[in-house]
């Protein structure tokens, strides 16, 4: 049984909310999040990224850019720019990117869900990553960026979320990347019990993306539980924020890679090296994509290639033998290149699908890489299986997009 609650949103006032909105901390750099904030004091970098109120070069992780954090939250709420509702309420979020939309449910997720497994993860998280959100959300006392989860698709929430997209939004903007974002307040009683009520019936929530965020929000929620000697379960750190989705709301788009050298082998040698595994086709020079599962696009030479494995390479019926970032990384990357650790290993480097694969092409016409390896996108059943077995996925397997908007809706601990 999963547990959400309602919550009293903060929230900017309508006609601010674009200039509040940002993308999520983690997508983007310092320098990338102060040149998007330029002229714009009302930005939520100024409380997500605040060290872009100082000089450049000054260490993030701070004392003093985590109580500018504090300090910009404060002054936020008490300029207006951030508004608390006066009742306790779910939110419906839509983003649309193209012929794709998705709707997601705001809601306070329970911290306890996730200290006992009811919250499923799909990767493994970092420590000090994890460390960083956790001073974040012990100084601002608040979630202010939310986590992103999905859900197996259900008839009564799917009810739920076609009779409230039904009416206008609170909020309905489009941001600078072309991403539609809308907002409902779920203020009814009636409607709020429902959705409290579905999610009961559910046997779990997951993690789509925000491993080390949602981490972090329950550790410091079990963390306040542990130093408040009257402690009940019912005090709002117990929960933290989080947009769930249907499982078939959401696009998995792919994760590509690019290798810096071939190990010493001429690009004749690779491609006979791979024949042991993968049938590879010269494709030419148009752009080639993968077609299928255990199919691959392989640029190299200033051509494209067709790779794919060979059935003894992969196990469907294997959570983890079945993906092709695990044929990939056995195959091609440790057995011909040399790279053992996808994590830390400075030959490779990871590049989302959301930019396309002419961009594989350029950094390999370039002569900064080698050569470039597009796979065909991770399905939801895959991680949901991989989840479901207590599996981890291996490093830079999933790309979501569009990513959640941050500031729409922030959820305070006390």
């Amino acid at each position: 049984m999963v547990k959400v609650k309602p919550f009293k949103g903060l929230r900017p006032p309508k006609a601010i909310v674009e200039k509040v909105a940002a993308r999520p901390y983690d997508v983007l750099s310092s320098a990338e999040a102060r040149k998007e904030a330029d002229g714009n004091e009302q930005s939520l970098y100024h409380i997500t990224r605040p060290e872009i109120e100082f000089a450049d070069g000054i260490d993030e992780h701070s004392s003093e850019v985590y109580q500018r954090a504090i300090d910009n939250f404060h002054k936020f709420q008490e300029n207006g720019w951030l508004v608390e509702d006066k009742e306790e309420c779910y939110y419906l979020y839509a983003q649309t990117m193209g012929d794709h939309k998705q709707y997601g449910l705001v809601v306070a997720a329970s911290s306890r869900d996730y200290m006992e497994g009811r919250i499923k993860k799909h990767e493994l998280t970092r420590h000090d990553k994890e460390e960083d959100r956790m001073k974040h959300i012990r100084n601002t006392r608040a979630n202010v960026e939310p986590v992103f989860f999905a859900f197996h698709d259900n008839a009564e929430l799917e009810a739920i979320i076609n009779r409230v997209a039904g009416q206008e939004a609170e909020y309905d903007f489009v941001s600078e990347d072309g991403i539609r974002h809308e907002l409902w307040v779920i203020g009814d009683k009636t409607t709020i019990g429902q959705i409290t009520k579905a999610f009961e019936s559910l046997p779990a929530l997951y993690i789509a993306d925000g491993h080390h965020r949602t981490a972090a929000a329950a550790l410091v929620g079990d963390e306040m539980a542990r130093n408040n000697p009257h402690h009940t379960g019912d005090e709002e750190y117990n929960y933290f924020l989080a947009v769930c989705f249907p499982e078939s709301h959401l696009k998995i788009i792919d994760y590509n890679r690019l290798v810096k050298d071939l190990n010493g082998h001429t690009e004749g040698e690779f491609l006979e090296l791979l024949k042991k595994h993968f049938d590879v086709v010269p494709m030419g020079v148009e752009t080639y994509h993968p077609t299928g599962l255990h199919n691959f696009a392989l640029y190299v030479g200033g051509q494209w290639y067709s790779l794919t494995a060979h059935p003894d390479t992969y196990d469907d019926n294997d959570p983890i033998r079945c993906l092709d970032v695990t044929v990939s990384s056995k195959y091609i990357f440790d057995e011909i290149l040399g790279i053992t650790d996808l994590r830390r290993d400075k030959r490779i480097d990871f590049v989302g699908g959301i930019r396309g694969l002419e961009e594989l092409k350029a950094r390999v016409d370039s002569g900064e890489m080698a050569m470039a390896l597009a796979l065909y996108p991770v399905t939801m059943h895959q991680l949901l299986t991989i989840a479901d077995t207590g599996n981890i996925m291996p490093p830079k397997t999933t790309w979501f997009e569009p990513k959640l908007r941050s500031g729409l809706v922030i959820h305070k601990l006390e």
